[in-house]
């Protein structure tokens, strides 16, 4: 099987148009299980254009964390891309490609084995949600920015920025999506559902 890259998600021009048919109703089961998803509180999902290039069928949502004061923490995209023919880097016809970013928290962003901890953060929430997935494959960026002179915020901030790609199982992607979205807030700070950390802003 060939190396499996993380896909650019960069948006790109409509393929001409065309008559592809209906979309195939795998395709259409696994969009209506990201459809009845309904995350927590603290997160919003929607769609948003999806690729056009990349596979003979798409779809995307877009999502973002935000604080009790309405501040965004955390924010990313779930691409899901469908070829009834299979790609032999997926090993299958159901592709999720992710994108998340974020400044984690101070004491988290002075880990200098950040990036293995960003990526063990999605892994470990697909296994958590028990989503079906094979051949993951992604890389983590960990940059630091100073900021100097009049500028506000913090003197010196982390980001983080996460690209990873996955082949689904079945067209059941609820537990997917719910994975990515554990993803989010983690890299957020945000407590998991049920817990409430001290001092946590959600209190």
């Amino acid at each position: 099987m060939s190396p499996v890259h993380p896909i650019d998600m960069t948006d790109e021009p409509p393929l001409r148009e065309r008559d592809r048919g209906p979309a195939p109703a795998e395709f259409r089961a696994a969009v209506d299980s990201l459809q009845r998803v309904t995350p927590r509180a603290e997160v919003r999902v929607e769609e948003i254009r999806p690729p056009q290039r990349l596979a003979p069928w798409s779809y995307a949502l877009a999502a973002e964390v935000r604080g009790p004061d309405g501040t965004e923490l955390a924010s990313g995209r779930l691409v899901l891309l469908y070829d009834p023919d299979g790609a032999e880097a997926w090993d299958g016809v159901l592709r999720l490609v992710a994108f998340a970013s974020a400044e984690p928290e101070p004491d988290i962003a002075a880990d200098p084995l950040l990036p293995e901890v960003g990526w063990s953060w999605l892994t470990e929430a697909l296994a958590d949600r028990r989503a079906a997935y094979h051949a993951a494959g992604g890389t983590v960026t960990q940059t630091t920015s100073t900021r100097f002179g009049d500028l506000h915020g913090p003197r010196r901030s982390v980001a983080l920025e996460l690209r990873g790609s996955w082949t689904a199982r079945t067209p059941e992607l609820g537990p997917h999506l719910l994975a990515f979205v554990d993803l989010l807030c983690t890299a957020a700070g945000v407590p998991p559902e049920g817990v409430t950390a001290l001092n946590s802003p959600y209190e």
